[in-house]
């Protein structure tokens, strides 16, 4: 089953359809309370990095599920070119993205860095990046047999993380805060051409 599809903007339209329509989709599939709850809470922690976005693009939502397997799904065209990320840094005191805290904070940055250069996203994504095979993800996707794709799981990440906990432990204490990355199943970004794709996959 596939939900209505939502328009979102990062000035807050859509925000409440969004989670409405979440609620539908687990009674829908017969979800317990507290499955239902934790469902809305991958929701709106998906949709809440949209708040520290700028500009007016526009975002789709919606869920597709199979049984009590559920994804949530936030999807754009390009985000923030590189050329004005780098204008906005440069008017903060740091330097930096006062935006980027966190796990969730992290996420946004990954979504918003794989929508500006392919070259240097690997660099600067390091744990969880890749090129992804065409195969592997939604074959419903409008791609040619050629595309490219790039993607970043949290399932990959979440490994190397875990390996390098020592060496970079604020990172593995933002998995550990995190309720996205302790509730979802697995968390995916990919983007071909100018679409960029968010997918977060639980099943109960």
């Amino acid at each position: 089953m596939k939900t209505d599809v939502i328009e979102m903007t990062p000035n807050g339209a859509g925000f409440e359809t969004a989670l409405l329509e979440t609620e539908r989709a687990a009674a829908y599939r017969g979800l317990e309370q507290k499955q239902a709850l934790r469902l809305r809470l991958l929701a709106e922690e998906m949709t809440g990095m949209l708040r520290t976005l700028v500009g007016n693009e526009r975002f789709r939502y919606w869920i597709e599920s199979n049984g009590t397997s559920f994804s949530l799904h936030l999807e754009t065209q390009t985000i923030v070119t590189h050329e004005l990320r780098e204008a906005l840094l440069k008017t903060s005191s740091s330097g930096k993205n006062a935006a980027a805290k966190g796990f969730m904070g992290r996420l946004r940055e990954i979504l918003t860095t794989m929508s500006e250069s392919h070259d240097c996203a690997a660099a600067e994504l390091g744990y969880g990046y890749s090129y992804v095979d065409v195969a592997g993800f939604d074959a419903s996707m409008d791609m040619s047999p050629n595309a490219m794709l790039y993607g970043w799981s949290l399932r990959a990440y979440r490994n190397a993380v875990t390996e390098n906990k020592e060496k970079e432990p604020e990172k593995w204490d933002e998995l550990e805060k995190s309720i996205t990355a302790k509730l979802a199943d697995d968390v995916k970004i990919f983007i071909r051409g100018n679409n960029v794709e968010m997918v977060i996959e639980k099943s109960f």
